[in-house]
């Protein structure tokens, strides 16, 4: 879904998150219903993971996009295909923010709940300004329900609601009755209360409706009553909105033209832009990009895409686990491929031993791990930074690698092309750090243009490269570019290229098996040398007084929250300077000479302090962490009190 922004970009903090921002009454859309006007909204859609919540969150999702608000997503469901049904663990809720202006984050405290079951409610309910409006699904609270999350009373009657604004709908009951005139049972037909719901936030909130009736004719194309049927529920929700009293006031948000610069735009997810830059990286060095990928939650959508790609000359293996997955992705690297694996923390720690004879081989290997909540399985379906270390020094011996990091999900993009820019030019495997809460949310992501992309253009070795002391030509496997430290890449079969491959050291320009001491030193510090000289951009700082004492210092998917706390602190009259990370190894050149500019360096991290502790060591700086480790984002309210601490210390 795209569409055409054609207004200069313009950044506005906007109100709080957690606001309902309320303008100027517009004219009315339904006679005798009054249509108001905000800049921002906050959504959140809730129920069993049976409820198809995150299809009705997508799909909302999709047509705030194709209309033009600024948006950001945060999906969280559990780790169970189907969990218990009516049970605390078992809900999963998806909340879509969307606005007028230039948005960071999925927001604070939704504005508004659509709660399936009691559950939904119970499990949602503390996230919840006084304000917020509930819809409420009451055809779900009978006692044995609301019995199974530890409800004695219906909070839709003991006065416990009183500081929301609810709206008792019986979803099911409604659903059922729209879809009398299809031949389905009462269960079938009540599954398609999702759209109901659907259709009646789209009235609320002036959603455009084709698009959604499209995507359930297409998704359900083989079975047309199903279609038909969801359709019908989804228009009769959409109806229930226009004539119902209960609710009197629909909302505009408008589009976010001044957001953004000109150009085309559509929403993405962070792993879709991470397999489209990917896909991207491999047509500009001209190589078939090789994909050897065992799945793994939160990973496994990047290998469902690329399978999609055949086109692009995309080869994808599901290999039986994770070292098979990385040991064909290696082999494909020797035979001059784009190669790719991806995995999550578990995964990596199976694919350590390989990812060191990558480092030994000096080929070009993208490991891309999608960070979860952990140790072992841990939190699968929630959010983690914790895998910083694990990539940094998570395998054997002297054994160093690049490690870059995208910063939202659109982000995942340019960081996939950055990853294979540093894999080609220096022959090296590269570690992609992404993470859950990047790989499933989703924003609006400005499609380039295909002439803008940077040229990933590789040489491959063709002929001898040394010449020996008699004036022999040879090939010797490790003659180094004088500029990068790279190796030759030379593809097997090449008449004259034959050379030795393996774990066991080599010797310096031959290749050869080496125990000599001298020269194992000199290897490592080369490889070492290599991975230091690789260039990555000064870090920017964005300091606008030029006065601020305090340095906030992000890396990853904390960029959105820690951005959106610091104007909000600046918006207080503070002054605070922040940066972003997005080469964790090696570091930027002036990563030092700024640390030492400001008192205080803040460090907010999903971890317990993994890049502040890198920063110590390296800089001996006093770089003081703020660490979660919940399974969830942080909140741009929670990071702006950090921040203004940091201030007043």
């Amino acid at each position: 879904m795209t569409s055409q922004v054609s207004s200069p970009a313009e950044q506005d903090g906007g109100a709080a998150a957690g606001d309902h921002a309320a303008g100027a009454a517009g004219a009315p859309g339904t006679p005798g219903k009054e249509v108001r006007r905000l800049d921002r909204v906050i959504i959140r859609f809730a129920g069993d993971s049976g409820d198809g919540m995150q299809l009705t969150g997508d799909r909302f999702t999709s047509e705030t996009a194709s209309f033009g608000n600024d948006l950001s997503t945060l999906p969280n469901f559990p780790a169970e295909i189907r969990a218990p049904a009516g049970t605390l663990p078992g809900v999963s809720s998806f909340q879509l923010h969307f606005a007028d202006h230039d948005i960071l984050t999925p927001g604070d405290a939704p504005n508004v709940l659509v709660a399936m079951n009691p559950a939904a409610l119970k499990a949602n309910l503390a996230d919840l300004p006084h304000g917020a409006e509930i819809i409420v699904n009451t055809d779900e609270f009978t006692k044995r329900a609301m019995a199974k999350v530890g409800y004695a009373a219906s909070p839709l009657d003991d006065g416990s609601l009183e500081a929301y604004r609810v709206h008792p709908v019986p979803l099911t009951t409604l659903t059922v009755e729209a879809l009398k005139g299809y031949d389905l049972s009462r269960k079938d037909a009540g599954r398609s209360k999702n759209m109901f719901a659907l259709g009646l936030l789209s009235w609320m909130y002036h959603r455009p409706t084709e698009g959604t009736e499209r995507f359930l004719r297409s998704k359900f194309a083989k079975k047309p009553e199903i279609a038909e049927a969801n359709v019908a529920a989804f228009r009769a929700g959409w109806n229930f909105g226009e004539t119902t009293e209960d609710f009197a006031v629909s909302y505009e948000v408008a589009p976010a033209a001044a957001a953004f610069p000109a150009g085309t735009y559509r929403n993405i997810s962070g792993n879709l832009a991470l397999s489209y830059g990917l896909i991207a990286a491999s047509q500009q060095a001209d190589l078939p990009l090789y994909l050897g990928s065992y799945p793994i939650t939160p990973a496994s959508d990047i290998l469902h895409e690329l399978s999609r790609h055949k086109n692009f000359g995309v080869r994808t293996f599901q290999a039986e686990d994770e070292i098979a997955a990385i040991g064909a992705a290696l082999g494909a690297a020797f035979g001059g491929a784009l190669a790719v694996t991806t995995t999550s923390g578990p995964g990596v720690a199976l694919k350590s031993e390989t990812i060191g004879l990558a480092v030994s081989l000096e080929l070009p290997l993208l490991i891309v791990d999608i960070q979860r909540g952990g140790p072992s399985t841990g939190l699968p379906t929630k959010t983690e930074q914790a895998d910083l270390l694990q990539a940094m020094y998570g395998r054997n011996g002297e054994a160093p690698v690049p490690v870059v990091a995208p910063a939202t999900p659109a982000d995942c993009f340019d960081a996939a092309l950055d990853a294979a820019r540093i894999a080609l030019a220096y022959r090296t495997p590269v570690f992609l750090l992404s993470d859950g809460y990047l790989a499933n949310g989703s924003e609006p992501w400005r499609i380039p243009e295909v002439e803008d992309l940077p040229d990933l253009t590789v040489r491959f070795a063709s002929g001898p490269n040394h010449e020996l002391a008699d004036g022999t030509e040879v090939f010797w496997p490790y003659k180094r570019d004088p500029h990068t430290l790279a190796r030759p890449w030379a593809v097997p079969g090449t008449p004259g290229l034959e050379h030795r491959i393996g774990g066991i050291e080599k010797q310096d320009g031959t290749g050869n098996i080496s125990y000599d001491p001298a020269n194992h030193d000199f290897m490592v510090r080369t490889r070492q040398a290599k991975i230091d000289g690789i260039e990555v951009p000064d870090l920017v700082v964005d300091d606008p007084s030029g006065e601020a004492k305090v340095l906030v210092l992000g890396w990853g998917s904390t960029y959105g929250p820690v951005t959106a706390a610091v104007r909000r602190v600046r918006a207080g009259g503070r002054s605070v300077a922040q940066a972003h990370l997005r080469h964790l190894n090696p570091f930027p050149r002036n990563l030092g000479e700024v640390l030492k500019r400001y008192d205080r360096v803040v460090v907010p991290e999903m971890n317990l302090g993994q890049l502040a502790a890198l920063l110590r060591a390296k800089y001996l700086v006093d770089a003081r962490s703020y660490n979660q480790v919940n399974g969830m984002p942080f909140k741009a309210e929670q990071l702006a009190g950090v921040v203004k601490e940091a201030i007043d210390d």
